[in-house]
């Protein structure tokens, strides 16, 4: 009998070894080298996929037509994506286990009237995904069903029921006898992802991708397969909290800013049109040390509410904790105010909340964390219908942030009455045409003037 036939591939950039060593000379990684059993492909296997014969063409001769999408029917996912599906496009969800990936894509799968849909799952049984399909109670007799793990066979069924759209549930369970190793490993990972990625542009059908994430949140396989994909999406949050945010981490038809929001409920997920209006707790008393920023998140404007709380160190320490926010951002935001504004607060615990389960990273909620830290410290309640909307500089000034119109009119169309910003972003702005009042800032102190 022969002897099998090994290779080491790194699993962060692919890059192969004869022999393992520890740093990977391709992309200077440590330790990422796996050992796995290979095959070379006979001639025979070389046609699995249909394969479209390429020949040069003159830049000037290219017509620039506008690509073919085809409607999800969510208005979230089509957001994300850049306006809708991209026929010949495949498409890489990640998220963690239990996130909600699997439940995303049986519902865009039933959602899609007049387009058959080919459901591929090499994890659950037609039964498991029937009862999914009936807690979301959502019928299509366009959907097919397909519990196989094997490309061959796959195929096969693809070209005789010639799907509009063919979802993988996931490619880590995928395999190829091309490829002696087991499912998931980095060899096989980037074999079958490179037969769907040829049979997607080769029929034009898109293909949708469910990929698992490894334990420190990065899609498992080597990192090959994210460039092979035109787009990766990373479905999170929090599972306490019934928020689900999709973000598009690579889109090569549309922005890599925007993103969707779900709510995770008993018959499925349900798209989230205006989030401000959740973010927002309802309260029946005012508290201090809660303050609402404008923010912006791609193209699309959000206004979520900050809580802060200032206690006296107990053991000299003070502690510093954030959820949602940038940590060292806060650390500096705590020795900006201690030093252009006088407030004492290296002897003071602080903690900082942005509420909903969000995480943050628009420089334009810092005024409304100063705001909240400030009114936390005080112990004076900030009025309910103001919000903030600035970036603080190290010398306490107050920054232009961008989107400015679109983080007014988000705020006036909730009914608050009064915005705190720069006075750098009202430039080119006709303050005349909002129905609410715009109070300018330049520095920190003057945060302090209307909150105290």
């Amino acid at each position: 009998m022969a002897k099998a036939k090994t290779i080491y591939f790194c699993r962060n950039c692919g890059h192969q070894s004869g022999k393992w060593i520890g740093k990977c000379p391709a992309c200077g990684e440590w330790n990422t080298f796996d050992e796995e059993v290979i095959s070379k492909p006979t001639a025979k296997d070389a046609g699995i996929v249909n394969k479209i014969k390429a020949v040069p063409v003159a830049v000037q001769d290219i017509t620039s037509d506008k690509e073919e999408r085809i409607d999800t029917k969510s208005i979230e996912l089509n957001r994300v994506l850049g306006g809708g599906l991209v026929a010949g496009s495949v498409v890489l969800f990640g998220g963690e286990p239990g996130i909600g990936k699997s439940t995303l894509l049986l519902q865009v799968a039933l959602n899609i009237k007049g387009k058959r849909i080919l459901y591929i799952s090499g994890e659950e049984s037609h039964q498991q995904i029937k009862m999914r399909a009936d807690r979301i109670g959502i019928h299509n007799s366009e959907c097919y069903l397909l519990n196989e793990t094997f490309t061959d066979n796959i195929f096969n069924h693809a070209n005789e029921l010639s799907p509009d759209i063919v979802v993988i549930d996931s490619i880590q369970t995928i395999y190829s006898d091309l490829i002696d190793s087991s499912p998931g490993s980095i060899s096989q990972i980037r074999e079958t992802a490179s037969q769907l990625q040829r049979y997607a542009k080769s029929t034009n059908i898109p293909v949708l991708l469910i990929g698992h994430i490894t334990k420190d949140g990065q899609l498992a396989g080597p990192k090959v397969l994210e460039h092979m994909v035109d787009t990766v999406l990373q479905f999170e949050g929090d599972r306490h909290y019934g928020f689900r945010i999709l973000r598009s981490v690579k889109n090569r038809f549309g922005s890599t800013s925007e993103l969707g929001i779900y709510e995770m409920q008993s018959n499925g997920l349900r798209e989230v049109t205006n989030p401000s209006e959740i973010l927002l707790s309802q309260r029946d008393e005012i508290a201090s040390g809660v303050a609402i920023a404008a923010m912006v998140e791609g193209q699309r404007p959000l206004l979520i509410e900050t809580q802060a709380l200032i206690g006296t160190a107990a053991y000299g320490t003070p502690q510093r904790s954030s959820t949602g926010f940038d940590l060292r951002r806060l650390n500096m935001m705590l020795a900006v105010l201690e030093k252009r504004s006088g407030f004492k607060l290296s002897t003071k615990d602080v903690f900082l909340n942005i509420a909903g389960g969000l995480k943050v990273d628009d420089p334009a909620i810092d005024i409304a964390v100063a705001a909240a830290i400030i009114s936390s410290l005080e112990d004076v309640a900030i009025q309910p219908n103001i919000c903030f909307a600035g970036e603080i500089g190290l010398s306490g000034e107050i920054r232009a942030v961008s989107h400015v119109e679109n983080r007014i009119s988000e705020a006036a169309k909730l009914g608050f009455e009064k915005i705190v910003l720069s006075k750098y972003s009202l430039k080119s702005i006709n303050l005349k045409s909002f129905n609410i009042e715009i109070i300018p800032v330049s520095k920190v102190m003057d945060i302090v003037d209307i909150l105290l």
